[in-house]
């Protein structure tokens, strides 16, 4: 059984393809990344897939069960979790308060009890900032566990999003760019982390524009262009593809 799968997906913006017919699967398990060129339709994709966008025609299924039509809070609930392109951080909060909107979905919201704060909420509340901070050391931010999330450097609040996101405890973790912005030694360490994450047994889909980690991290590929499937396969048979080489560099090179 594929985790996810994608069958004739397409979106249109007033009459301009951003995703055309597009069809793919996820096996669980593994580091799926997706990659082309600017404007090829891969945030636009990963946005179809957690219910941002409505797709115009195509179906999406999670472990075999129709999602076309989820809202986002209903894909988190069936295990699915997410970070973005540009940052999404409460800078008015600490980090680890941040990671635990993460883990809300886990938490009992019954009003009568919340309001009063009853000890089976307290104990619940303090075993989840517990949790929430051994995510925060297992994305390599211990030195940050006390820290204001406005405190803390660009890489180190890339590396925050992925706690927040682990903090929904998702069976599929979408991450789009997680090394935009990033130096070398940043990079390695996002790298470093998101092969932790699958050898935790977390599947990942992956938008990344630095080939070096994409290449070094995937076990499967699919490259976009204009929308499209351009290619797709194991990193080497990617590499290895003239109309993936022309997609980047241009048909001469």
């Amino acid at each position: 059984m594929t985790l996810l799968r994608v069958d004739g997906l397409s979106k249109e913006f007033g009459g301009v393809h951003a995703v055309e017919n597009l069809s793919f699967a996820v096996n669980p398990g593994t580091i799926h990344s997706i990659i082309g060129p600017n404007g090829a339709g891969k945030t636009t994709l990963f946005n179809l897939i957690t219910g941002i966008y409505t797709p115009s025609s195509g179906r999406i299924l999670f472990e075999d069960r129709d999602i076309t039509a989820k809202r986002p809070f209903e894909l988190a609930r069936l295990g699915m979790s997410r970070t973005f392109q540009n940052l999404q951080v409460f800078f008015n909060m600490s980090a680890l308060d941040n990671v635990m909107v993460g883990r809300h979905l886990h938490l009992d919201r019954r009003f009568i009890p919340s309001l009063f704060r009853l000890p089976s909420i307290v104990r619940a509340d303090a075993r989840a900032r517990a949790d929430c901070a051994e995510l925060m050391r297992f994305v390599g931010l211990d030195r940050y566990v006390g820290a204001e999330a406005a405190q803390m450097p660009y890489g180190a609040l890339k590396r925050l999003e992925i706690a927040r996101a682990l903090a929904a405890k998702p069976r599929l973790l979408l991450l789009d760019e997680p090394a935009a912005g990033l130096n070398a030694t940043e990079s390695r360490e996002i790298d470093e982390v998101i092969k932790k994450v699958a050898a935790t047994g977390v599947t990942v889909v992956l938008v990344e524009h630095d080939m070096k980690m994409v290449m070094g991290i995937s076990d499967h590929i699919l490259a976009l262009d204009y929308g499209r499937k351009l290619a797709e396969g194991t990193p080497a048979e990617v590499g290895a593809n003239a109309e993936v080489v022309a997609a980047y560099l241009g048909a001469e090179a």
